[in-house]
């Protein structure tokens, strides 16, 4: 089953977050993911939720996204992250 991981992204250093943009979708794709929505227009259609940036990503299944996320080619990307973003990241089954 597949799962799917939903990030909110507010990104606080654009300039030091392109580094982690570009180190990440190796590590993805290293464990058969995929991203389904990097950033974009976002309408809101009901509750105040306003991210200013969502990602989505899509797994073969949860625990192939759980050991992505723990992995040390991950670890690196979000390394490169620190200091320039600040995230909320779920990862769930779908259908």
């Amino acid at each position: 089953m597949p799962a799917y991981v939903i990030v909110e992204t507010n990104v606080s250093d654009a300039e030091h977050y392109e580094r982690y943009k570009e180190a990440a979708p190796p590590a993805i794709a290293a464990y058969g993911g995929r991203y389904l929505v990097r950033g974009g227009e976002l309408a809101v259609l009901e509750g105040d939720w306003n991210p200013a940036r969502v990602v989505i990503l899509e797994f073969p299944d949860l625990e192939t996204a759980r050991r992505w996320y723990a992995s040390e080619e991950y670890r690196a990307a979000r390394t490169l992250r620190e200091g320039a973003a600040k995230l909320h990241m779920v990862a769930v089954e779908g259908l």
